[in-house]
């Protein structure tokens, strides 16, 4: 064979060499993306059987039979209180996950406080699970300036986060928020932040249950 017929050969066995490396790079960069993605805010997987169905406006229900209860949420607030989200059974519960670093969190902010001053009289309790500060002096400074009035759990690591169950409406992303019912089970939940409209949409029918 000649060189000339050997060139080919040889030129495309290295174009299978550089196709081969770069679909590795690329593979390992997505691995690392999603790696990335699913430690972030120390959050439990999401996937296996589910009870609950996604709407088009991206938020997850459940029907009344279908839902699980909320696990312990339960420790020191940003401010060194101690809470329990359980002593809020019988009121509807809005638990948003939020750090002071996140965009998202800030733009959502000031419609979370008009929806809880709102609707506070009406068995509306909300609450934070700020996670990923690391100073807490963080999320006191967030909710000074933007007049927050609800309490937050103090959640840096995202322990808390980590109690929900795979397979149910966890928070999986921050922002992330929930609708707890009456009965502290899991109504609907949001992986992404939510303006005022969307937020009064996503109590409502929970809080028209009797």
């Amino acid at each position: 064979m000649s060189a000339a017929s050997r060139t080919p050969l040889c030129s495309t066995s290295r174009n299978r060499s550089r196709r081969a490396a770069l679909t590795a790079a690329a593979g390992g960069a997505v691995a690392a993306l999603l790696l990335s993605a699913c430690t972030s805010g120390g959050t439990a997987g999401g996937g296996g059987d589910t009870n609950f169905v996604m709407g088009k406006d991206g938020i997850s229900t459940a029907k009344k039979g279908d839902r699980v209860a909320a696990p312990d949420l339960s420790g020191k607030t940003i401010d060194g209180k101690q809470l329990d989200v359980a002593a809020y059974k019988g009121k509807v519960v809005v638990l948003n996950v939020w750090g002071s670093w996140c965009s998202p969190c800030r733009a959502e902010a000031p419609g979370f406080q008009k929806v809880y001053q709102d609707l506070q009289a009406d068995g509306v309790q909300f609450v934070g699970i700020n996670t990923r500060d690391t100073k807490a002096a963080n999320a006191v400074a967030f909710d000074k300036q933007y007049g927050i009035g609800y309490p937050s759990l103090f959640d840096p690591t995202g322990k808390l986060m980590l109690r929900f169950k795979k397979g149910t409406l966890n928070p999986q992303a921050i922002p992330s928020t929930l609708v707890i019912d009456r009965d502290g089970r899991i109504a609907a939940r949001s992986l992404a932040a939510l303006s005022e409209e969307k937020l009064r949409k996503m109590i409502s029918p929970v809080l028209a249950e009797k």
